[in-house]
């Protein structure tokens, strides 16, 4: 098992931290907040630390867990104690309804925080497609992903297998503004008699 570092406190970094920590992997959490850390921490349990926001994680595999206007920001204040890590960010970019992303194509915001991120830093995106809720009910799950260079991805997919769910690799860098876009198809779907513990897959 391997340690992972979560990069936010909300409802999406527990999800995913929860998920980790119950297939057997370490979990360090990081926040401005650091109450709120500590609180999403014993949400977590199994261990779960705090670290300081800012400072390199302990993870090899980073998750940036926050809403996509400040994901940017936040790279760029970790700078190079990210250098070498695998960052997989959660933001979905939508506009005010949510019936569209504010990015363009060649302009996701993976793309966006690739660019920000040190060299040897490899960006990817996940978990944009998938409900909270869906992600900590713990069943079978398919998770698509996009980004990065084939190792970061395959080495991405070890872990989504350690976590029971098959992870479906969508691709480069250049494929993350569709993912953005398969987010507001997943909402469309919810909000019009699918509900929120609707998911994607594939056959």
């Amino acid at each position: 098992m391997s340690i992972i570092t979560i990069i936010g406190a909300g409802n999406m970094a527990t999800a995913i931290g929860s998920r980790a920590a119950e297939h057997g992997h370490t979990v360090e959490i990081m926040s401005r907040d650091t109450v709120k850390a500590q609180a999403a921490a014993d949400r977590i349990g199994h261990g779960t630390t705090v670290g300081t926001f800012g400072a390199r994680p302990a993870g090899d595999i980073v998750f940036l867990a926050v809403l996509y206007a400040g994901a940017v920001d936040v790279v760029e204040q970790y700078g190079d104690a990210l250098a070498g890590k695998i960052i997989v960010e959660t933001t979905n970019p939508f506009n005010a309804d949510a019936t569209g992303v504010v990015t363009t194509p060649g302009n996701s915001v993976t793309q966006q925080i690739a660019a920000a991120a040190p060299a040897s830093t490899q960006v990817l995106k996940a978990f944009n497609t998938v409900f909270r809720g869906v992600l900590a009910a713990e069943g079978p799950l398919d998770v698509f992903f996009a980004g990065g260079d084939a190792d970061a991805r395959a080495r991405f997919a070890a872990f989504l297998t350690s976590l029971g769910m098959r992870p479906l690799d969508a691709g480069g860098l250049e494929t993350t503004h569709a993912l953005e876009w398969v987010g507001i198809l997943l909402m469309g779907l919810a909000r019009n008699g699918g509900g929120f513990d609707v998911a994607f897959g594939a056959k």
